[in-house]
């Protein structure tokens, strides 16, 4: 009886150790199998990726020569072997700076397709449209629909075709891997499974098109708003973030809207959703993927740049609302803080360091309980015209930790002292109210290059205390 008692314990424990092994199981599995992948040879090269610039015809779905299954789709170089239709306009030899693609289905009820392209479009100056290509992917096996949205968009961009700017391209469906007898991940409906399942092949396509035609990419759904001048503020964010290693940029919060990437990872990126097409919606793929290659963190910048627009869903026309509240429309007036040093005598609580409110990545300095007297202090690598101080602290969830009383200071005469660089003169510029202070025409009011900026405590509080962010916009002088 003992030994028939142990028995059965050691069955319930097996039985609760599956339960609990089965959780992280999918998470180990994509682990084993994309960095199996990455001793496969990087070379996804496209069936037409010689880029011959023709319309390809598609083949009769019925045909046995053309069914192919999702095994068939990888030859063991790992390339993806597909024949994209050209609906509109034939990619260029010349790679561009970046790449936007977004990937369209027919909707229920409203398409804003055409606004999204027209939004890329009016909201670049002409020096930012030689650097782009816009690619879209009809994605609907309904070829009546894409035919007259081919039409649509021919009539309504037509110099932006003929530049090479604007491509628009299809997957034939023979290309497909099963869309039926799918898994049932997370208890979705079978339909929502299949949407989804389907969507993350589109993108796939989509991506795996775009390898080749630019140095970036970024990731933009087909009810997107752009901010103005997107590419300019894109372009200081990359530069700003030369030497350090990322996988994926953020500029929205939402979905798959905004997330840029190398174009050397796109190759991978698409192998990795046709892999798992079938296990999760696309955006919770894409976190994988990034942790995957080693970015452990989210990147995400602010202002967002990019804005949902769409009121109803590509998913059975039901309502989304959704909204970036961090979008702004003129994304040219983001800051380029100038390289520093930043030093405080607050107590700093665990990884909430100094460097994190200078950043213009969504993170924040988060201090002890500051007393009088104590700074923050930033000290210019070299001495800088600044039109524009804005500080802001607290944050949303934490409304009382931010500087009840303090004052900001602008400093010159830079010295050495055993703690690091100081400056040896500083004149006021304002207090904070509220937790925040925005200084304008700051060149205007200082006659000298100012060298260090400095937040100082003036009364003592028992809050702690977040500084969510520090920008500064810079005087660029005159071209001699």
């Amino acid at each position: 009886a003992t030994r028939f008692h142990g028995q059965m314990e050691g069955k319930d424990e097996m039985r609760c150790l599956r339960k609990r092994s089965a959780i992280p199981f999918l998470g180990f599995l994509i682990t084993f199998l994309l960095f199996l992948n990455l001793y496969i040879e990087d070379g996804y090269v496209l069936e037409g990726d010689k880029r011959q610039l023709r319309e390809t015809s598609v083949h009769p779905a019925s045909s046995e020569r053309y069914v192919h299954t999702f095994r068939d789709l990888s030859n063991s170089s790992g390339t993806i072997n597909v024949t994209y239709r050209y609906l509109a306009g034939t990619p260029l030899n010349r790679k561009k700076y970046l790449t936007i693609g977004l990937s369209s289905v027919k909707r229920k009820r409203g398409n804003y397709l055409l606004e999204t392209i027209k939004s890329i479009f009016d909201q670049s100056s002409y020096e930012e449209l030689k650097e782009i290509v816009v690619v879209v992917h009809l994605a609907d096996f309904d070829l009546v629909w894409c035919e007259n949205l081919v039409q649509e968009i021919t009539r309504k961009f037509p110099h932006h075709i003929i530049a090479g700017r604007l491509l628009v391209i299809q997957a034939p469906e023979q290309y497909y891997p099963s869309l039926e007898g799918l898994k049932r991940n997370y208890n979705d409906p079978e339909d929502r499974v299949r949407f989804r399942s389907k969507q993350n092949v589109d993108y796939a396509f989509l991506l795996n098109f775009c390898t080749n035609l630019s140095h970036f990419y970024i990731m933009l759904e087909d009810d997107v708003r752009c901010s103005r001048n997107f590419l300019t503020a894109l372009k200081k964010v990359i530069t700003s973030r030369e030497g350090s290693y990322w996988v994926m940029l953020e500029f929205s919060k939402l979905g798959y809207i905004g997330k840029l990437y190398h174009s050397k990872d796109l190759p991978r990126l698409a192998h990795f959703l046709l892999m798992f097409y079938q296990e999760m919606p696309c955006d919770w793929l894409l976190i994988h993927f990034r942790g995957l290659l080693a970015q452990r963190d989210v990147i995400r910048f602010k202002p967002s740049l990019f804005q949902h627009m769409g009121y109803y869903s590509s998913y059975k026309g039901a309502e989304n609302k959704l909204k970036d509240d961090d979008f702004e429309e003129d994304s040219i007036d983001i800051p380029d803080n100038p390289p520093a040093s930043l030093y405080t005598n607050i107590n700093v609580f665990e990884n909430y360091d100094a460097t994190k409110a200078y950043s213009s990545v969504d993170e924040y300095f988060w201090g002890k309980p500051p007393s009088t007297g104590d700074f923050f202090l930033i000290v210019f690598n070299n001495a800088s015209k600044i039109s524009k101080i804005k500080i802001t602290t607290g944050s949303d969830d934490r409304q009382n930790d931010i500087l009840h009383h303090g004052a900001l200071e602008v400093g010159e005469k830079l010295v050495g002292t055993k703690k690091g660089k100081q400056c040896s003169s500083f004149i006021t510029l304002g207090e904070f109210k509220n937790g925040n202070i925005e200084v304008q025409d700051v060149d205007h009011k200082i006659a000298f290059d100012i060298e260090c900026v400095r937040i100082v405590v003036t009364a003592g509080q028992r809050e702690w205390l977040i500084i969510r962010s520090i920008s500064l916009w810079t005087t660029q002088p005159p071209s001699q």
